[in-house]
């Protein structure tokens, strides 16, 4: 972008007169419900071009001002933040060049100033900003050494936006490091970044250092980091910047700390195992080179008779793959043998093998058990490392490995509804009982479905299932209930809503009007069904309605998850058997055993 030179006038007065306004927007000590203290945010005059910081610092640049606008406005936020008499720390942008001009003569230009009104340095803490234009670490790193002997702290601002942070963070040991937005917006929606701040904070545990959540705009966003033990955060939901902000930690974010109800998690994949990949099938045979004779091949067969396939490899690449079964049906033709024994073996190889690199996935040869090409099944598939030939594995192992993992991942997720499946479920109500806060354990199952779906066939079962998980998933508040699907027509939802029966109490009666739609005229005017019961024999079944069984779980009544599920699932049985669609269970408190001693 071009400026013009009244722009630049307009800068240089700004700075020679000191009229850079600013704002200040607080970060907060998550675990103590306090401030931390604030992050000064510079701004131009109001209504004018230069109002926004990054027209501001892109003029700065245009005319080789942008180490005196750096300096001008760290000097005029101390100024600033003096006078409003704000309690905590100060936290300051600045890029590594403005950082290291400060640190000439000890950091004297920084330290007068902040002394002048009557700040001491300690209050001070400069962020580093665009880590990729930091050119000379070593050059830092004296810096930050000479304004920290001073008592001036140092923060890395915007971690995980730049392929410097992580060599920064451990070079230049700052006190505190800002977590890049970008990780914590959405973060109750996103499994990803829940593993990645769970990561990051690992990291803040082995080198010391606390971590601050940028970007904090919604509830649930601070809810999931206070519950993944994040130290400190900022954001629009916990303040805005304000020229005078308050020194109290709003109502919204006060209300989201202090509550006893953990967070509803994203549901998480399947955690991914280092040694499950295709390098677990590999089966190591011989080999044979092109220049075998098919009469060779063939005494090789003999000899190994377990083998259900050779790779053909030149120079360590396998360049194709011959199938016993296939090999010998066609070696076994008449005239065969003196045909073509001593011919090469190429002649009946497959030159076009399924090759898969060893380090690959499981999860990534899915696609293959849809593709066209579907001979790895009976003539197996080459395994490499490198490009070069490593093994053999055969289809079924493939097959097999597939489908355990398509198991696994069902367990995290149901795959018709989408909704957590055992693993998570089960996970969730352990740290419910952890947190030790009341919930309620609500166990959701259909009455008639196996005849509905004999009836009417899987693809309408499957639509009266997905509509049980949306009318179920309708009832809850998310940001405070989980539901879970543990398999067929079964779900689960922990309660921690205190109007948890009413919720329960809308998911039966607005499924069961719902489910109407789902049957024909003809059933619906008979207001049932038939179909056959378990014993093969032709029954009338009511309309298929749903039946909710409750648990309502305090004082520590249970220990594990184990014992949760076992109550919600008698609680269900007996609310099938009432015919009132909820029923909620009255669970003794626990029995203290004593010994015989006492």
């Amino acid at each position: 972008m071009l400026y013009n030179a009244g722009l630049t006038l307009k800068l240089r007065q700004l700075l020679d007169e000191g009229k850079l306004r600013f704002v200040f927007q607080p970060v907060i000590d998550i675990n103590q419900s306090t401030v931390l203290g604030f992050e000064a945010l510079m701004r131009g005059p109001e209504g004018t071009p230069l109002e926004r910081p990054e027209e501001l610092l892109r003029l700065a640049k245009s005319c080789n001002l942008g180490l005196e606008l750096e300096i001008a406005a760290c000097k005029g936020a101390i100024r600033a933040f003096a006078d409003l008499h704000l309690p905590g720390k100060l936290f300051l942008n600045l890029s590594a060049s403005s950082i290291v001009a400060f640190s000439f003569f000890g950091g004297g230009a920084l330290l007068h100033c902040a002394v002048d009104v009557g700040l001491p340095p300690s209050r001070l803490i400069l962020e580093l900003t665009e880590h990729e234009r930091v050119e000379d670490a070593d050059a830092l790193r004296v810096a930050f050494a000479a304004l920290a002997a001073q008592g001036v702290g140092l923060a890395l601002d915007d971690f995980g936006d730049g392929r410097s942070s992580l060599r920064l963070w451990a070079e230049l040991k700052p006190q505190i490091v800002k977590l890049d937005k970008f990780f914590v917006r959405g973060i109750h929606l996103d499994s990803r970044k829940v593993q990645v701040v769970r990561a990051i904070l690992d990291l803040c545990a082995a080198f010391g250092t606390p971590l601050v959540a940028e970007g904090v705009e919604v509830a649930e966003e601070l809810a999931v980091l206070r519950d993944l033990g994040c130290h400190y955060g900022q954001g629009y939901f916990i303040a805005r910047p304000l020229e005078r902000p308050t020194a109290n930690i709003g109502e919204r974010a006060s209300a989201v700390l202090q509550s006893s109800k953990i967070s509803v998690m994203p549901n998480s994949s399947p955690r991914p195992d280092i040694a499950d990949t295709v390098g677990r099938l590999k089966v190591p045979v011989p080999t044979v080179c092109a220049t075998l004779s098919n009469a060779g091949l063939m005494q090789l067969f003999k000899n190994h008779p377990e083998l259900h396939a050779v790779a053909v490899v030149e120079k360590h690449y396998p360049v194709g793959l011959v199938n016993r079964r296939a090999f010998v049906n066609k070696f076994a033709q008449p005239y065969s043998h003196d045909l073509y024994g001593r011919r090469p073996c190429t002649l009946f190889m497959n030159a076009t093998p399924l090759r898969v690199e060893a380090s690959a996935t499981i999860d990534s040869l899915i696609p293959v058990l849809s593709g066209d090409d579907q001979r790895y099944l009976y003539e197996g598939f080459i395994i490499t490392e490198d490009g070069r030939y490593a093994g053999l594995a055969t289809g079924e192992s493939l097959v097999r490995a597939v489908t355990e993992r398509r198991i696994e991942a069902a367990r995290h997720a149901n795959p018709l509804t989408f909704l957590p499946g055992n693993i998570p479920i089960t996970e969730h109500i352990r740290r419910l009982l952890d947190s030790q806060v009341p919930f309620a354990a609500a166990y959701f199952d259909l009455n008639n479905f196996k005849p509905y779906n004999d009836l009417y066939g899987y693809w309408r079962g499957d639509e009266m299932i997905k509509l049980a998980a949306q009318t179920i998933a309708n009832s809850i508040d998310p940001s405070q209930d989980f539901v879970g699907h543990v398999g067929g027509d079964d779900f689960v939802v922990l309660f921690q809503s205190e109007d948890w029966r009413r919720r329960c109490e809308s998911a039966v009666e607005n499924f069961n009007v719902r489910a109407r739609a789902l049957f024909d005229a003809t059933e619906l005017a008979k207001n049932g069904f038939e179909s056959e019961d378990r014993r093969g024999f032709k029954t009338f079944f009511p309309l298929t309605t749903i039946a909710a069984g409750v648990v309502h779980i305090t004082d520590g009544q249970f220990i594990s998850p184990e014992e949760v599920a076992s109550a919600a699932a008698v609680a269900k049985k007996a609310a099938k058997e009432s015919g009132n669609g909820l029923y909620v269970g009255i669970q003794p408190r626990l029995r203290v055993v004593t010994s015989a001693a006492s």
